[in-house]
């Protein structure tokens, strides 16, 4: 590939991530995302925990929001309870003793009461241990969210409330839509909260 043909490659990626992105600027998607963000606000308000989870890139997702939240943003101010199912010795712990599919939903078991929330991010919304644990929740009496790349996914209709673009995208732009939701969730929480 000589450089000219690199950077026509990275003109085109760009521009599809840019088109990608604006194509999230959606009555119907900013709704959601506004109420996912009060729904997430009243969790915490009423002392509830957001628990996180995800498969690879969605993991990262995952864990961004949880330590955005229980760490800090912007601005310094209390930490807030959100937890991602990220520690490696309990995923390979729960992956070898009861199988890969149940290693987010024997976490929100154990963790997860009535009331709480669980956010789960999947490109596909197809990922058996999202899918699991969503059905965990629901028997729990807490919520589901779900953040996907695809629309009318399992995950989807296993969820009180959803984001997810308007038609399907590629896994990475997925991913890049993701994060940008991600910090506009936490962005709406910190103003519920009177932090910003």
């Amino acid at each position: 590939m000589t450089q000219t043909d690199i950077g026509v490659f990275l003109k085109n990626f760009l521009r599809t991530n840019v088109d990608a992105l604006e194509a999230t600027d959606t009555a119907e998607i900013l709704e959601s995302i506004e109420t996912t963000g009060h729904h997430l606000s009243n969790v915490l308000l009423q002392g509830g925990l957001i628990v996180s989870a995800g498969n690879g890139g969605s993991m990262a997702d995952a864990m961004h929001l949880a330590e955005e939240l229980s760490g800090k943003y912007r601005n310094p101010r209390p930490a807030l309870r959100a937890l991602a199912l990220s520690d490696p010795t309990y995923l390979t712990c729960v992956g070898n003793d009861f199988g890969y599919e149940h290693v987010f939903s024997r976490g929100c078991e154990a963790l997860m009461r009535e009331g709480d929330v669980a956010v789960l991010y999947s490109t596909s919304g197809l990922s058996p241990n999202t899918l699991i644990a969503a059905e965990t929740v629901r028997k729990l009496g807490g919520t589901v969210v779900a953040i996907t790349g695809k629309p009318n996914s399992e995950l989807q209709n296993l969820a009180d409330f959803t984001i997810c673009p308007a038609s399907h995208v590629p896994t990475e732009v997925a991913q890049l839509i993701h994060t940008m939701w991600t910090h506009m969730l936490i962005e709406i929480v910190e103003k519920n909260l009177g932090y910003s």
